[in-house]
């Protein structure tokens, strides 16, 4: 490895197209070039580029995991314009009505809490799992040995996660690990079935601590943390409420990183107990600001504009991420885990 590069773990939340924030950050490290990517663990939208990008970066290195991501979101975004049932009208369009206040949203969101998607799509047609088999060869990921991939989903039956490393992967862990239950079917993979990973782990942190060697650990969040309004509106209570359900399982993991640094720094910990415990540094590239005007309807939103917003909004965040704190990287943690308490 060369001198100027230094090795980090990614852990990415899930959020529906709001993913693309995560692809516009995750693209503008890659072409810095001098990070290196040990392990990714990731949920929902999060595991859908932690899979593209492990494929493309096994078949063509950083530029080929650019590509890959770049395809895989124009793709999501040409399918939406067929498949997408949250259209707006074009007089919607016109007097600039966001999509979470549109009559296919109305209607979508009404359906959705009468009928379920075993009623509503019977036939389980998913269009996102025909675009990843399109660009992914799972395979390809199962050898690779450069990045470790770890994808979360939630176990319907036990309420447990589960998480898929490089030799589990397939397209059905990743849709398993982005299966909403109001709007998909549980995912079957051999005797259980799952629902989407945020529920347990948005991402989970554990499996970069086990299985990594790297202290380093980049979160980068899609659901902000803090919002300063309270929410008064119906759909505003509803996002906001999405956002902390969302969020919750991560927070309690940064929780019991906290406490543990706190017990090393501190020095409490007996010294025959010292090589059990390893000191992380965190980063974090928070959602707060990016996000505070989307609502949840805009997870859904697969219009090629607001994607691309998103991306190169996510490569500037990603620049000033690297100038400011990629000094800091196997020094020191450069946010405050206070604020997670």
């Amino acid at each position: 490895m060369a001198k100027d590069t230094k090795m980090i773990n990614l852990a990415l939340q899930g959020g529906g197209a709001h993913g693309a924030l995560a692809w516009g950050i995750i693209d503008r490290l890659l072409e810095d070039g001098r990070v290196n990517f040990d392990a990714i663990s990731a949920t929902s939208a999060g595991a859908m580029n932690a899979a593209v990008l492990a494929y493309g970066f096994a078949t063509g290195g950083k530029e080929g995991a650019r590509e890959a991501l770049y395809q895989f979101w124009k793709m999501v975004s040409d399918a939406g314009q067929i498949y997408n049932p949250l259209k707006k009208t074009p007089l919607e369009e016109l007097l600039g009505i966001g999509i979470e206040n549109s009559m296919s949203f109305f209607m979508f969101d009404l359906m959705t809490k009468i009928l379920s998607p075993y009623q509503f799509n019977p036939l389980n047609f998913n269009p996102l799992k025909e675009i990843l088999e399109k660009i992914v060869d799972f395979e390809k990921i199962k050898s690779c040995k450069s990045i470790k991939i770890f994808i979360s989903a939630t176990n319907v039956r036990t309420g447990k996660i589960n998480v898929f490393d490089n030799k589990k992967i397939s397209a059905d862990a990743v849709m398993a690990s982005a299966c909403l239950p109001f709007m998909f079917q549980a995912v079957n993979i051999g005797e259980d079935y799952f629902w989407d990973g945020g529920y347990m782990g948005n991402p989970a942190i554990f499996p970069l601590i086990y299985n990594s060697e790297c202290r380093d650990i980049l979160i980068l969040h899609i659901n902000p943390i803090y919002r300063e309004h309270v929410p008064d509106t119906a759909a505003e209570i509803l996002n906001r409420v999405n956002e902390i359900s969302f969020n919750s399982s991560l927070m309690r993991e940064m929780r019991a990183i906290a406490f543990v640094t706190k017990l090393i720094d501190s020095g409490w910990i007996k010294e025959e107990y010292k090589n059990n415990l390893k000191k992380l540094y965190i980063h974090a590239i928070r959602a707060d600001v990016s996000m505070e005007s989307a609502s949840v309807a805009s997870k859904l939103n697969p219009e090629w504009s607001f994607i691309s917003h998103l991306y190169e909004e996510g490569r500037q965040k990603g620049d000033e991420w690297l100038k400011s704190n990629f000094k800091h990287l196997g020094k020191m943690t450069s946010i405050d885990l206070d604020e997670y308490l």
